[in-house]
């Protein structure tokens, strides 16, 4: 079985961060390990209060865990503040995981801010060329180059810009395109693009962590980026279109179809 930390930031309502990833990494046949970066107050309406975690506290985790456990891949989601991202780095950089899956979180579905201004830089200069994938949706795309990000062209060109800040391979999200999702994978040697339907729904909380941990798990497993990309934006499209009807706001998507189709659990 395939050992996967995640290092990201606590949801209480189960839909997203670390929750999304343990489960994500449970439906993916693998064992899921988790070092926490912030606890948040959030449900599916929003995020209403954020409580970071001390770096000596996320700086022993990493330890615990990696001191103890082989670890075949790493997911890092919402990293708040430079001084835990540049602690994170350190770690990474002493443990040297093969796997590095980069989600660079940057504000919450509801607007709120989970990454602070100030650490965007660093976390272009730590965590960016540590990565053996980065995955940022447009917004995201827009924050690290600085660039606007809103068809097809200026993804490429973004894609682009963010490989030469040092990760391997980059997945520049097409969410918020206006009429298709298509995905960009790109490498430095080739363009792959991913094509799927929107699925009209709400219910799409943690869409981004579920996804960048779906990657993780299928790059540990040892598919390739492409291989993993195709498989994990399956998973993420069947989640979504049974996305669980909770609370009054954005529900989360559903990490365990396959599982409850196989038990005969679902309708």
């Amino acid at each position: 079985m395939k050992n996967l930390l995640t290092i990201a930031g606590s949801d209480s309502s189960g839909g997203a961060g670390i929750q999304a990833d343990l489960k994500t990494f449970a439906a993916h046949g693998t064992f899921g390990m988790s070092v926490i970066t912030a606890v948040t107050a959030q449900n599916t309406c929003g995020v209403t209060k954020v409580q970071d975690i001390d770096e000596d506290v996320i700086e022993a985790q990493i330890a615990a865990v990696f001191d103890d456990i082989r670890v075949d891949a790493v997911k890092i989601g919402m990293v708040s503040r430079p001084n835990i991202i540049k602690t994170i780095a350190a770690s990474l950089k002493k443990y040297k995981p093969s796997i590095i899956v980069c989600d660079p979180v940057m504000i919450s579905k509801s607007g709120y801010p989970l990454l602070q201004p100030e650490a965007c830089e660093t976390l272009i200069a730590e965590l960016l060329p540590l990565a053996s994938l980065v995955t940022p949706n447009l917004p995201e795309a827009e924050a690290i180059t600085g660039m606007k990000v809103e068809d097809k062209a200026t993804m490429l060109e973004a894609a682009k810009k963010i490989l030469a800040m040092g990760p391997k391979a980059v997945l520049v999200k097409g969410g918020h395109l206006t009429d298709t999702a298509d995905d960009l994978l790109y490498d430095g040697n080739k363009e792959i693009w991913f094509t799927s339907e929107r699925v009209d729904t709400k219910n799409t909380h943690g869409t981004g962590c579920t996804l960048s941990s779906s990657l993780a798990a299928n790059l540990a497993k040892g598919m390739s980026v492409e291989e993993a990309v195709k498989a994990s934006k399956a998973y993420v499209t069947t989640a979504i279109e049974h996305g669980i009807e909770l609370g009054s706001g954005c529900g989360p998507t559903h990490h365990f179809v396959d599982l409850w189709r196989k038990a005969g659990m679902l309708e």
